[in-house]
C-alpha cells in the first residue's frame, strides 16, 4: 500500500487526483493542512509519496510550491491533470432559503464568482480547504452554512448537493505533480520512458541570456512547454527560471542539458517523467 501525502482533507481535489493517478492501487492518504507539511512528511519518511498542485488553467501557477519543490530535494516522478468541478452543498435539512454563508478555499470562491454574485444573500467566507469546509459544517452540524467543494466531498460527509457545476469556466483544470524521495523514484517511474522534464536555473541580467538557452533547446528538438520566472531575493534583476520541457529522444534531451549548463547558474533537474 502506498502512503500519499496531500494538502487538504478526504474528498479534496488532491484526494481525487491521488486516486485517479494510482488508479488500480491501494493507497493510504496522509492529510496535511499545508503544502509545507506534505514535504515534511516525505522528509521524515522516505517511503511517503506527495501530490501537489502546481498550476491551474484559470488561477495560474502556485508560485510558493515551486520554491518548496526546489528547496525540498524531492524528485518529480509523474504528473496528473484533473478537471475541477465545483458543487455547493449543505446539511440535508437546509435549503436555498436558509443558507446565509458559503465557505471554501479562496481559489474555489474566485472560480465561482459569477455564481456568488447571483446569490448576494450568501456571504462568501474563506477557509483552508474545499473538502474541509464540508467536513466542518457536517461534523459541527452548522445550519445556514454551505460549502463549495467536489461532489465526492459532499457525498463523503453526508451533505446535500444544492447545485453542481457552479464554476464560471468549464475548462478548469489543475495540474498536479507526483513527488518522492530521489532514492525511491526508480520504483515509481521508468526513467527510460521519460518524455518530460522540470528544470530550474538562474541567469544573470544580461541581454540575450535566456534567448541563447532557448535556441539550444530548440536545436536539440526539446520543446519548451512552460516557463515561470521568480525573482531571487537579495539579487536585484536576477531570476530563477522554472522550465518544463518535453522531448521524444531522451539522449538528445540530456545532450541539451549538457549544452546549456555552461550558460546558466545553479541548474537543477527537478524530475524526469512521463507526461500525462
Amino acid at each position: 500500500m502506498k502512503r500519499i501525502a496531500i494538502q487538504g482533507e478526504i474528498g479534496s481535489f488532491h484526494d481525487i487526483a491521488a486516486h485517479q493517478y494510482f488508479n488500480d492501487e491501494q493507497i493510504e492518504l496522509i492529510c496535511c493542512s499545508t503544502f509545507e507539511q506534505v514535504f515534511e512528511n516525505i522528509k521524515n519518511d522516505p517511503t511517503v509519496i506527495g501530490i501537489i498542485a502546481i498550476e491551474n488553467t484559470i488561477a495560474g501557477s502556485l508560485l510558493h510550491n515551486y520554491d518548496l519543490l526546489r528547496e525540498s530535494g524531492v524528485t518529480v516522478v509523474g504528473e496528473h491533470k484533473l478537471h475541477i468541478e465545483h458543487s455547493i452543498c449543505c446539511l440535508p435539512d437546509d435549503n436555498w432559503d436558509t443558507i446565509t454563508e458559503v465557505h471554501s478555499h479562496p481559489v474555489a470562491l474566485a472560480q465561482c464568482r459569477n455564481f456568488l454574485e447571483n446569490h448576494p444573500e450568501m456571504k462568501a467566507v474563506e477557509a483552508e480547504d474545499t473538502a474541509g469546509s464540508a467536513e466542518y459544517i457536517s461534523s459541527h452540524n452548522i445550519h445556514g452554512w454551505a460549502a463549495i467543494c467536489s461532489s465526492r466531498a459532499a457525498n463523503i460527509y453526508g451533505m446535500k448537493i444544492l447545485q453542481e457545476d457552479i464554476h464560471d469556466n468549464k475548462h478548469n483544470y489543475t495540474r498536479f505533480l507526483v513527488v518522492s524521495n530521489p532514492h525511491k523514484a526508480a520504483l515509481l517511474r521508468e526513467v527510460e520512458k521519460s518524455n518530460k522534464s522540470s528544470l530550474v536555473f538562474s541567469l544573470a541580467h544580461e541581454e540575450g541570456s535566456l534567448s541563447k538557452v532557448l535556441t539550444i533547446l530548440s536545436f536539440y528538438d526539446v520543446n519548451l512547454t512552460k516557463i515561470q520566472s521568480l525573482p531571487i531575493i537579495g539579487h536585484e534583476w536576477e531570476y530563477l527560471f522554472y522550465v518544463d520541457v518535453s522531448f521524444d529522444n531522451l539522449t538528445r534531451y540530456r545532450q541539451s542539458i549538457d549544452a546549456i549548463t555552461p550558460l546558466v547558474k545553479n541548474i537543477k533537474i527537478l524530475g524526469e517523467y512521463e507526461t500525462c
